[in-house]
């Protein structure tokens, strides 16, 4: 009994199960009607159910040889796309996008199982002794397993998922033997975007990289492949933002001057700073925060369910959300770096880039530092998929630290 035990990462499960209390009590009091008889909504019931299935999927997990998790990668990658292909053709729309998939009275998001499989079919590809990320056929072709997804959702469109694909894919790299110089210049492209919207910056940028390339002594065709790429970049990017959904550059455009707009896109940032800023260091209690239960602050279960947190339970509460996250994190990570077999190892890495990307994105978008994505806050928002996903991969790292001690 005591081997057993010692086997199983009690770190984790804690901070999960506090995550998920700290939820269903948000949850709780963001769907408060007001009526005795129904004083819980569906959101409260249905996450509940949702923790339930969530529980038995971590066990199932757990118990999963670890082997068999890897050979199966590739399958469970060509599921996920298949179910990404559905989506445009009897995709069900909500929110002026298709995201969900009907399957009879339940509907999932593709989406969330995509994130799982893209990071299993990426260790798996990258943990193989052969393949060399430093060289770029080897590269590109780990990067497509990423780039087939992030395509087919960006298509839907859910531009904030998306962004997902792209983020866990330089930890992964990283972690698997991607040598720091060549990471810098996969980097680059991305400041080159944002810095084309001012010429002297794009210039000044540009003039950087010159003398990175020139000082890391790289070959010609290096030099002017990523001379070009970048150049490229910073010439499409205007092209890209034409292209952008009007709600998507709407959001951009409040997340830099929300007040431009207070009663309209910039409503949200807005009510979401009051809620969060009015909580003061202990909160006005469960279920007393005025903009919670006035309904001033819109999405307050999903998207802005910080801000209840921070509203009713003060800055005690939400310290104490953002101590459990750095708890499930660091030590993911620390799971990561003491696990023998390559491919669980990345893949812990890719969990963990997923779940501190949508941490940190959505209380970006709380506290007005990134525009509004729609991502949610992992194990507390409300949705089914998201929070299944989520204890999936929980389990996987349970999993993964069961076997620890084995290649």
């Amino acid at each position: 009994m005591l081997e057993l035990l010692k086997r199983i990462d009690f770190v984790l499960i804690c901070a999960m199960l506090g995550l998920l209390i700290m939820g269903l009590l948000a949850l709780y009091s963001s769907s408060y009607t007001g009526q005795e008889s129904t004083t819980q909504t569906n959101h409260f019931l249905k996450q509940l159910g949702w923790i339930v299935i969530g529980m038995n999927s971590v066990i199932i997990v757990y118990f999963i040889p670890h082997r068999w998790i890897y050979s199966s990668a590739y399958i469970f990658y060509g599921i996920s796309l298949f179910f990404l292909f559905l989506i445009f053709f009897i995709g069900k729309v909500g929110l002026g996008a298709e995201r969900w998939l009907q399957m009879g009275p339940f509907s999932f998001q593709p989406s969330e199982l995509a994130k799982v499989a893209s990071v299993l079919a990426v260790a798996r590809y990258i943990s193989n002794e052969e393949t060399d990320l430093n060289n770029p056929k080897y590269f590109l072709i780990a990067g497509s397993f990423l780039v087939i997804p992030f395509a087919m959702i960006i298509r839907q469109p859910d531009l904030g998922t998306s962004m997902v694909f792209l983020a866990m894919a330089l930890p992964m790299f990283y972690w698997a033997g991607l040598q720091l110089s060549n990471l810098l210049l996969i980097i680059v492209p991305f400041f080159v975007m944002l810095a084309s919207f001012s010429f002297s910056t794009f210039l000044i940028l540009m003039i950087l990289l010159v003398g990175y390339l020139i000082y890391s002594r790289r070959t010609k065709i290096v030099f002017i492949t990523v001379f070009l790429t970048n150049i490229i970049m910073g010439l499409l990017t205007p092209v890209l933002w034409n292209h952008l959904k009007p709600y998507q550059q709407n959001r951009i455009k409040i997340f830099l001057n929300p007040e431009s707009d207070p009663r309209g896109a910039g409503y949200q940032i807005i009510q979401s700073k009051v809620a969060i800023g009015s909580g003061g260091a202990l909160g006005k209690g469960f279920m007393q925060g005025s903009q919670t239960q006035l309904r001033f602050l819109p999405e307050q279960h999903t998207d802005f369910i910080f801000a209840v947190i921070a509203e009713e339970f003060g800055f005690l509460g939400a310290v104490t959300g953002l101590i459990l996250f750095l708890i499930l994190i660091i030590r993911s990570i620390q799971i990561a770096s003491m696990v023998r077999n390559k491919f669980n190892s990345i893949v812990i890495v890719g969990i963990t880039t997923i779940i501190f990307f949508h941490v940190s994105v959505n209380l970006g978008m709380a506290v007005g530092l990134l525009p509004v994505t729609g991502l949610p806050l992992p194990f507390i928002s409300y949705g089914g998929s998201s929070l299944v996903t989520n204890m999936i991969m929980i389990g996987i790292l349970l999993n993964f630290y069961r076997n620890r001690f084995e290649y």
